[in-house]
């Protein structure tokens, strides 16, 4: 699912205006980078949490060119489902 898609099934099913949903959405999503950017974690009760995860530093390997590169440390976004969250998708039957 796309956000147009989510915009126009949430207008959908709540009534209210596509202009406002997207409002909303575009709102909702801002609020989340800007908290994770400041190292907060964002939680959702019953969906989850959005969060950072340190990466520690590292020395890897160029395979095509066969020598080893250092990657510095790093932080990245991370998102955990809820229990209610994760045993919902346990019970979905691989297709």
């Amino acid at each position: 699912m796309t956000k147009a898609q989510l915009i126009k099934e949430l207008s959908k099913k709540t009534g209210i205006g596509k202009a406002t949903v997207e409002a909303t959405v575009e709102s909702f999503m801002n609020i989340i980078k800007e908290e994770v950017a400041n190292k907060q974690t964002v939680s959702l009760r019953g969906f989850g949490n959005f969060m950072l995860k340190r990466q520690a530093a590292k020395v890897a390997r160029n395979i095509g060119k066969n020598e080893a590169m250092y990657l510095p440390e790093r932080f990245i976004p991370k998102f955990k489902p809820s229990k209610q969250f994760s045993n919902k998708l346990k019970k979905l039957k691989a297709v």
